[in-house]
């Protein structure tokens, strides 16, 4: 046994420890013996420990999952969001253009479903995505029936928006000033781009010509709808602007007098000068005698003669031959434009009661019978000079090559004379036939001299050319023939003390005669 057992061991007491010297560091009493300095160093007392935290409340700590939760949401929302993106705006599968069809009806998942098949997007099911996006968020989601056409490589946003912005492919159709209801039905039915059936024909007049554009889904009724309802409209506005003191009382009769307008010329600027002479006409109880009313009361709605105006044709009685009946017939002659329409309801401001033909494609027109014959005089010397024209032109081709003739035409040289004319040699004009005229004034007509009404520069149209129509004209183998007076007294209709021939009568207004090359 160790003699120093009975010594308390300060080996390492932490206790007795050297006060700190000048530099401030404590310094261990060194052990007194080799033993004591085996001995382990005793470790230092643990610290106290702090008392326990209480448990949190359980709401606080449903609160904190739901942060975390919401917290790990949003950043997968966040990362989906961004990968359905990218895949919204690259290019698509298309490698051709193409063009797409949506009926009416058709829900979200077909029309998905049918770009899919297709090959217009790669995934539908993001397609859908965005449409719903779209829809709740923005409410911009609402697909459009129609027919469409994507470009190739259209990516899946560029799909979307030409199907929610309605942009589908517009077909067209032009329906001219002039034609009668009937020829604008027919011209709707021949269109392939249009579906559907037209139960009736609309009444003459009611139709505003124009140029109409449709989509896939639209019927031919929906076109002729559209036309009446634009007529209307325009009407009721334009009407409300009239001129005071036109002769039409009602918007049916500016319907009436404006078709008769349209058939009579094609150029705009002379439009509000022929309405001025029909006005002025019917304010003198004169009569309008417009070929094209008797056109119409021939063939109605076909709007075109097969053949020139006969005599026995100008004679029959119709309720729209103007040469027979007083004012205005009872319905339009065909669908006059705006032109017309506003010609008739804010007239020139004229005394004309007569136009002819000029022979440049416009009409000169007059104030009284007199000037007005000086005027069928000058254009029955421009029509000479084109027939001479034409039949040197012909005699020159048939000298070159003998050219044949096309069927069913014949040059002027050769031309069959009318029903009812004498053959003349050529240059030798047919000689009139005297025919009275209610108002005391003798009319010499050729016989069956006419011509038909020639059509407009637009297709299906029989509105007259102005070079070779007029609406008042004087017959001017009459004025050209020295055995006939233009105005004698015819003798069933003089007095029981006839004036002289050649004399005027009291209170009788002269009409003008009609020009055979209408």
């Amino acid at each position: 046994m160790s003699s120093t057992n009975s010594f308390p061991s300060t080996a390492n007491d932490n206790d007795e420890l050297i006060p700190a010297g000048p530099t401030g560091r404590q310094l261990a009493v060194l052990p007194r013996s080799p033993t004591e300095a085996l001995e382990p160093t005793r470790p230092p007392d643990p610290p106290e420990r702090d008392a326990p935290e209480p448990d949190p409340h359980p709401f606080l700590r449903m609160l904190d999952g739901l942060v975390t939760f919401f917290f790990l949401f949003a950043c997968v929302a966040v990362a989906v969001f961004y990968w359905v993106k990218v895949q919204f705006d690259q290019p698509g599968p298309l490698a051709t253009s193409t063009v797409f069809v949506i009926p009416k009806g058709d829900g979200v998942s077909a029309i998905a479903e049918r770009l899919e098949r297709d090959g217009v997007i790669a995934d539908r099911r993001i397609f859908m995505t965005s449409i719903l996006y779209f829809m709740y968020l923005k409410g911009q989601g609402s697909l459009k029936a129609g027919e469409y056409e994507f470009s190739k490589y259209a990516s899946m946003r560029q799909v979307l928006d030409t199907l929610v912005e309605g942009k589908s492919i517009e077909h067209k159709v032009t329906l001219a000033e002039g034609l009668t209801s009937q020829q604008i039905v027919e011209k709707i039915r021949a269109n392939p781009d249009l579906h559907g059936e037209i139960a009736e024909i609309p009444a003459e007049g009611t139709l505003l010509p124009d140029t109409y554009k449709f989509g896939r889904n639209d019927t031919r009724a929906d076109i002729i709808e559209r036309m009446q309802a634009a007529q209307a409209k325009f009407l009721a506005k334009v009407w409300e602007d009239r001129d005071e003191g036109i002769v039409v009382t009602t918007p049916e009769e500016a319907l009436i007098l404006a078709s008769i307008v349209e058939k009579e010329t094609g150029r705009a600027d002379e439009r509000p000068l022929i309405a001025s002479v029909f006005q002025n006409r019917l304010r003198k109880n004169m009569r309008l005698q417009s070929d094209p009313t008797i056109i119409y009361g021939l063939v109605g709605g076909k709007g075109v003669l097969d053949h020139p105006i006969q005599q026995d044709e100008l004679d029959r009685d119709t309720q729209y031959n103007t040469y027979k009946i007083n004012g205005l017939p009872p319905t339009p002659i065909a669908n006059p434009g705006r032109a017309s329409i506003e010609a008739v309801l804010k007239p020139a401001k004229t005394k004309d009661l007569y136009f002819v033909a000029d022979g440049k494609g416009g009409h000169v027109f007059a104030a009284t019978l007199e000037e007005h014959n000086k005027n069928v005089v000058k254009w029955r010397q421009v029509e000479r000079e084109i027939r001479a024209k034409e039949a040197e032109e012909a005699a020159a081709l048939a000298a070159q090559g003998g050219a044949a003739p096309v069927p069913g035409e014949e040059t002027t040289a050769t031309a069959k004379p009318a029903p009812g004319v004498a053959a003349q040699p050529q240059g030798v004009a047919a000689t009139p036939a005297t025919k009275p005229v209610p108002g005391g004034v003798s009319v010499a007509k050729s016989q069956g001299a006419a011509a038909s009404v020639a059509a407009k520069a637009t297709p299906g149209t029989v509105a007259a050319d102005p070079s070779a129509t007029s609406g008042a004209f004087a017959d001017p183998h009459s004025l050209l023939n020295g055995t006939t007076d233009p105005f004698m007294v015819p003798t069933e209709a003089a007095p029981a003390e006839a004036a002289p021939a050649g004399a005027a009568i009291v209170g009788a207004v002269p009409k003008p005669l009609r020009n055979p090359k209408r």
